[in-house]
Order: structure tokens, then sequence, then C-alpha cells
């Protein structure tokens, strides 16, 4: 059974930064692509960064040169470093593997705001 446990999410004002962690548990977690999605209220989820089990990276427009992801394989964790935060970042954010399989984890809610 897969189990994806997300950590990191917070209040945090404009500009500033967090770190997203989402630890894995039954998948090959070492071969199998990684993504962060997020959800605004009232706007569709969407995929935000991808991570290949050999490392190569994929971010949305929207976050390209502020959000980096990572992965640690010997620890089964994947990361959302997220710097210079704006209002519009604020969202419920999944860590799941890509393509996503249902049902969604809770997330993690990080909220951007003075």
């Amino acid at each position: 059974q897969v189990q994806l446990v997300e950590s990191g999410g917070g209040l945090v004002q404009p500009g500033g930064s967090l770190r997203l962690s989402c630890a894995a548990s039954g998948i090959i977690f070492s071969i199998t692509a990684m993504g962060w999605y997020r959800q605004a209220p009232g706007k569709e989820r969407e995929l935000v960064a991808g991570i290949t089990g050999g490392g190569s990276t994929n971010y949305a427009d929207s976050v390209k040169g502020r959000f980096t992801i990572s992965r640690d394989n010997a620890k089964n964790t994947v990361y959302l470093q997220m710097n210079s935060l704006k209002p519009e970042d604020t969202a419920v954010y999944y860590c799941e593997v890509v393509p996503p399989i249902p049902p969604w984890g809770q997330g993690t809610q990080v909220t951007v705001s003075s």
C-alpha cells in the first residue's frame, strides 16, 4: 500500500521560504517519478514540480527559478524548496507519484500572507 506523508507547510510572509518534505513507503521509490501538486481554493489541482527516479526535473512556469524539487532515495523522501514565495502560491500542497494514483493524501497547507 502506497503511503505518502507530507510535512513542512505553514504561514510565511511574501518573499519568504519554506521546505516541504514527503516520506514515501509502499513503492520502489528509487525508480518512481514523484511530483508536488497544489490546489488553491476554487482552482484545479496542478503539477508544480516533478522529478524522475534519475533526478531529471520539470517545473510549472509559475514557479520556475523559485522552487526546487529534490529527492533522497536513501531516505525515500522528496523535497520541495520554495523561495521568494508569493501570495498566489497559497494552496494545499500534495506529494504524489507521477502520474498520480488516487486517492490523494491530506496534503500540507501553505499560506503566503503578510
